[in-house]
């Protein structure tokens, strides 16, 4: 009697440890724990074009005739906001960092953010004589940004706004999921032509005040599994396995104590 009560103490304490293995304690789940006593400025990216982005560009000016000649007009007027259309008829940056510009010709675009590109635009049209004191607008037709691992909706989001934040590229992926790892987020980027890597800690409110805060085109997220994720899916095996494994042992014990 006092075997099988050993037994079932044994087999009650490997349920209670591998139980344990898979719990994530608050500390791995809850972000921002320092939030309270922290303070940051929004810092909004001015992106750095990159080869293969697609530009919408509108030139305007007091004489709108005058401006026609150096607007892409082939789309038309009621399929003109959709946006894959837009990209059809957008300026796409070529791998030698140009544009093909209407009666400007090629025009290079290395090392040059969006605000650069439109002033450079507008200096060529009036140092040219075009037009007198024109108006240019340049915008970023293909942002996007791939969030991968431990989300609920993995996948590349594209997004129309100059600036959106690492907290809201995760929205869209629908969030991490209880699998993932909150304090080990992988964020893979372009920066002068070579790609970088860098791990987020989302359980603090540091990032917030560094380069990551916001997302950069083409930016990959990855979200790691946790401890407990790991242990289940890995080296430790599936909670089944272990209780499996445990009863075959139990029950050589029991045999071998009677």
């Amino acid at each position: 009697m006092n075997h099988k009560i050993l037994i079932q103490y044994i087999f009650l304490s490997l349920i209670a440890l591998t139980t344990l293995q898979s719990c994530v304690s608050k500390k791995e789940m809850l972000y921002f724990q320092d939030i309270e006593t922290f303070n940051s400025e929004v810092s909004y990216n001015n992106q750095i074009l990159q080869v293969d982005d697609i530009l919408k560009i509108h030139v305007g000016a007091l004489m709108q005739e005058a401006a026609i000649p150096f607007n892409n007009t082939t789309a038309g007027s009621v399929v003109a906001n959709n946006i894959d259309v837009m990209k059809l008829d957008g300026y796409l940056v070529s791998q030698n960092m140009t544009i093909n510009f209407p009666v400007l010709g090629e025009i290079s675009v290395k090392e040059k953010t969006i605000k650069n590109l439109e002033f450079d635009i507008k200096k060529l049209l009036v140092d040219g004589g075009y037009l007198i004191n024109p108006y240019v607008t340049v915008r970023l037709l293909n942002a996007k940004v791939t969030v991968l691992g431990e989300v609920n909706m993995p996948g590349t989001f594209s997004f129309t706004e100059n600036n959106i934040s690492l907290l809201q590229a995760l929205g869209l992926a629908g969030d991490l999921t209880i699998n993932g790892s909150r304090d080990e987020v992988l964020v893979l980027r372009r920066i002068d032509g070579l790609l970088t890597t860098t791990r987020i800690n989302l359980t603090s409110a540091n990032f917030l005040n560094g380069p990551y805060q916001m997302v950069k085109p083409n930016d990959v997220i990855i979200v790691n599994p946790n401890t407990a994720k790991l242990k289940t899916a890995g080296y430790v095996g599936d909670v089944t396995a272990i209780l499996g494994i445990s009863s075959v042992i139990l029950t050589i014990i029991l045999l071998f104590t009677r």
